[in-house]
């Protein structure tokens, strides 16, 4: 049985436990092996550097995972997904988890089979992202939360460059006391978008207290409730920059129950630029990602990988730009 690194199938039955016919059901990607035996074999493969000769097939299926519901964000990637899945002529197998961490046994579970698999803004708890590396599987990360260079493919884009514009355009406008409400403080996103705003300040000779950021998660309520906090502050900010369109949505709320009018008495920026932007009131100038390309790339990459296609990049950042729409204007006393 010849192999191209001369180990032997017998060699990776015997270190797995296992037979030999159960190795080899594992490496065709049947599935009749159970999860826990399907690792052990995984395992072994990677651990004595296995390498088949043969090409592998072509996947039927993909399996994608979302943490947290199915929101405009979320839907305009899988969009993407959908249709370059029908382009790849694979089926998607969808779940969905409410703000809890991918763990080891879901993730290799999922993707167990050789099955192209996309995490989109996933949390992955240590032992996860160690488990997938020493796996080698097909997986494509979309925006981890708390990874930025995991050594796995990931998928994103230009958050920095859309933090900087998003300020740098109410900079122009004339405001000066510019807060910014992000998502979770350890997201790399989140954390880029807010250099990004922090850059822009810094640029414009413009300095904001500590008291002008804040963080939570990217939920509507999170923003209604972060934004009325910043704006009863003694000195109330005259712009708001949103880490997503569900903090900007929130933010525009708040203003509203106080009394206040977007944009007379308040600019207010989002990112994302998901279906809720345009149906906002007023329509809200946000920054575009482009969501559903974004995950058009996840899929194919992760099908390529599947196939054992050589894929050049390790993160790849599509481009971002600031839509200006009817939510941001001068500061009162200032001349548009």
């Amino acid at each position: 049985m010849a192999t191209a690194t001369g180990v032997r199938l017998a060699e990776i039955a015997e270190a797995a436990g296992v037979s030999v016919a159960t190795v080899s059901k594992v490496m065709n990607g049947r599935s009749d092996v159970g999860a826990e035996t399907r690792q052990r074999v995984q395992r072994a493969l990677t651990d004595s550097d296995y390498v088949p000769k043969r090409r592998p097939q072509r996947p039927e299926r993909a399996s994608v995972h979302f943490d947290g519901p199915l929101v405009a964000y979320s839907t305009a990637i899988l969009t993407g997904i959908m249709a370059e899945a029908s382009a790849q002529g694979v089926d998607v197998v969808l779940t969905s988890r409410d703000n809890s961490p991918v763990n080891a046994a879901h993730a290799l579970g999922a993707a167990g089979e050789r099955q192209p698999m996309v995490l989109v803004t996933s949390e992955l708890l240590p032992d996860t992202l160690s488990a997938l590396r020493r796996a080698h599987l097909p997986v494509v990360l979309i925006d981890p939360l708390n990874v930025s260079r995991p050594r796995l493919r990931t998928v994103g884009s230009s958050n920095f460059a859309g933090g900087l514009a998003a300020t740098e355009h109410l900079l122009e406008l004339g405001h000066r006391r510019i807060a910014f409400l992000g998502g979770p403080a350890s997201a790399a996103c989140n954390l880029a978008r807010l250099q990004g705003y922090r850059s822009a300040l810094e640029a414009g000779g413009v300095r904001v207290g500590a008291e002008y950021v804040l963080h939570g998660d990217f939920r509507f309520e999170t923003g209604r409730q972060g934004a009325d906090a910043l704006l009863r502050l003694p000195e109330v900010p005259t712009a708001i920059v949103a880490a997503n369109d569900e903090l900007a949505l929130g933010t525009i709320e708040a203003a509203r129950v106080l009394g206040l009018r977007v944009p007379q008495d308040l600019s207010v920026v989002g990112f994302d630029d998901t279906s809720g932007a345009l149906m906002s009131s007023p329509p809200l100038t946000t920054v575009h990602q482009p969501l559903r390309e974004m995950g058009a790339l996840a899929l194919r990459t992760a099908v390529r990988l599947a196939l054992g296609e050589t894929v050049e990049f390790s993160h790849v950042e599509l481009a971002t730009e600031l839509v200006v729409r009817d939510s941001t204007g001068a500061p009162r006393g200032r001349p548009d």
